[in-house]
């Protein structure tokens, strides 16, 4: 066991502090990581069951054949990049921050899991939200370029933001021009702290089929008792 707790990073950003702390949990006999925002907790590694199936059920709606091309929005911890990795169907995995400091702690080896150390994977530091509005699409490096999944785990849900600006994304108009970075029958999916939203799942439908909202149970060892998150589901059309 080390310090019972660590700040080991504090950035001032575009989004306001964001801090990197590490803290010894005796209930679960382990050093979790934490990150916040201002007062905000936006991830810690004692909570990840959600986070990586979100990318175990996204890559399972692809089937078995092909290699696959992979972009993740948010980095975080980088739970869902490593779900993403474990498969081995996949060719490539762009993982799109706006938050530099994220990017670094993990090329510092700040955080476990060295993502980027697996030759398939590569930041892009740059806005999601806007990389997905752009017709150039997400990899800065290859404009144009179609993914077979494309997975976020950014805001807390599609109505709790980290800024306002991200709103149109959640929109009918923001999810089609989304789709049209992802191949024909390609999988987009979402990570949600809230319980499934009934107009978000509706709006899903104007750009994407075999829409759904997958409740995500797990252990939360602080409470005693279970709780859950939501992934939400959508295939883009002309599979």
């Amino acid at each position: 066991m080390g310090p019972r707790f660590e700040e080991l990073d504090w950035r001032r950003t575009p989004l306001g502090e964001l801090t990197l702390r590490k803290r010894w949990y005796p209930v679960v006999e382990q050093d979790v990581y934490e990150i916040k925002l201002n007062d905000e907790y936006l991830m810690s590694s004692l909570f990840t069951v959600a986070e990586r199936e979100l990318a175990t059920l996204a890559l399972a709606e692809l089937g078995d054949g092909g290699q696959l091309d992979v972009a993740v929005g948010g980095l975080g911890l980088g739970c869902t990049a490593q779900a993403v990795l474990a498969d081995p169907r996949v060719r490539s995995l762009i993982v799109v921050d706006a938050l530099d400091a994220v990017i670094d702690w993990h090329e510092r080896g700040l955080l476990p899991g060295k993502v980027f150390a697996d030759p398939r994977c590569r930041p892009v530091h740059g806005d999601f939200f806007a990389l997905a509005h752009s017709p150039a699409g997400l990899d800065p490096a290859t404009p144009g370029r179609r993914f077979h999944a494309i997975v976020v785990d950014i805001d807390h849900s599609p109505r709790h933001l980290l800024h306002p600006a991200h709103a149109s994304f959640y929109e009918p108009a923001g999810l089609r021009r989304l789709s049209q970075h992802l191949h024909p029958g390609g999988i987009f999916a979402l990570w949600s702290n809230d319980p499934p939203d009934e107009a978000f799942t509706t709006a899903l439908t104007d750009s994407f089929t075999d829409v759904e909202a997958r409740v995500v149970t797990f252990d939360n060892p602080l409470q005693g008792a279970p709780s859950s998150n939501t992934v939400y589901l959508a295939r883009a059309a002309g599979a």
